[in-house]
């Protein structure tokens, strides 16, 4: 063989060790970055079209909010500000948006465009129009499979009422941690705590379902359960249907925890209604992302706050500065503070 022909097929060998799966030295893990995972209830993103299918009249120039091109470019460049402070999270879940379209422009269009995000949505039947998502840096995170957990109400607890979808997304992080995200955002209180509460136990049931099917495969799974709950960790839809304790030193196999449960027995929290912090955003974990001998860990449960995202307000003191509230256009951020964890790799 001469060396043309030996030079030939070496470079057949390296294309071929490298399209079955050889090292990606683009996704070996940098432990100078801080890798985090997030959640964000953005607060009404909604586009200035009208969808004839939704209640989505008032999100529209000439509806009663006057939701024009100037106040949505704002919309995205605020949220856009927060996100930057959080460092741009690997993986960051996302509520009240109206479709994927409003996220592409949110990746495209503001900074998040130099992290290369991906998207994963589905349409929900929310009456309103508001759906979750969940956002990934594509360098980091490679979606396997992912799907809409549909939420049927029966006419017992609220009949003709619709909700968000669950979207679930499993996936591969830095092409090694199998991870299985549930991004959610379930039903409010509208009507009362106890009037609605059934609401939330339903779709909590439909969670834990889903854990439990994945911890029957593997006791061992990296999960994490991020969302707005409208109930708090001590609330019967936590801490009981989905059964996510408070985080302890005793870590249990295939159990979840919150991670967001201290801090609100700290009296902090994510919304402020008229001067009372309510833990309603969660990032809940399975067992396997807290034990100190894994690979990976869930670390620093932290509610991203800036004084510049804070409205004072004379009544109830710094509370999150909204874009609207009621018909008035305050240019805000979101009624709703973000949270994330770190991740830590060995």
């Amino acid at each position: 063989m001469n060396r043309l022909h030996a030079l030939f097929f070496l470079l057949i060998s390296i294309t071929v060790f490298q399209s079955c799966g050889g090292p990606d030295k683009s996704t070996k893990i940098d432990l100078t970055k801080n890798y985090k995972i997030g959640f964000y209830n953005v607060e009404n993103l909604f586009d200035t079209l009208n969808n004839p299918d939704k209640f989505d009249d008032d999100f529209t120039p000439t509806g009663k909010l006057e939701w024009n091109t100037d106040r949505y470019n704002k919309k995205l460049a605020s949220l856009d500000k927060v996100i930057a402070g959080m460092a741009y999270p690997t993986l960051l879940g996302i509520c009240e948006i109206e479709n994927e379209a409003v996220l592409k422009d949110l990746a495209a269009n503001t900074g998040m465009s130099k992290h290369d995000y991906g998207i994963v949505h589905y349409e929900s039947p929310d009456k309103r129009g508001i759906d979750c998502a969940l956002m990934y840096q594509k360098k980091y995170f490679k979606v396997e499979s992912s799907n809409n957990i549909r939420v049927d109400f029966p006419a017992d607890i609220a009949e003709g009422y619709t909700s968000r979808d669950i979207i679930y997304v499993k996936g591969k992080l830095l092409n090694t941690h199998t991870l299985h995200v549930f991004v959610n955002h379930w039903p409010s209180r509208r009507g009362g705590l106890e009037k609605s509460e059934p609401k939330r136990i339903l779709v909590a049931q439909h969670v834990r379902d889903a854990v439990d099917k994945i911890f029957a495969k593997d006791p061992n799974a990296n999960i994490v359960i991020l969302g707005d709950m409208n109930d708090e960790p001590d609330n019967n839809s936590v801490k009981k249907t989905l059964n996510a304790g408070m985080v302890m030193d005793d870590i249990q196999p295939s159990m979840l925890y919150n991670c967001m449960a201290k801090m609100d027995q700290q009296n902090l929290g994510t919304y402020n209604y008229r001067g009372n912090w309510n833990m309603l955003d969660h990032i809940i974990t399975s067992s396997n992302l807290l034990k100190s001998s894994s690979k990976i860990q869930v670390q620093k449960p932290t509610i991203f706050s800036e004084e510049w995202m804070m409205y004072k307000n004379p009544k109830y003191g710094a509370t999150p500065n909204r874009t609207y509230g009621g018909p008035n256009y305050y240019g805000g951020y979101s009624d709703h503070l973000p949270v994330y964890v770190e991740l830590k790799f060995k």
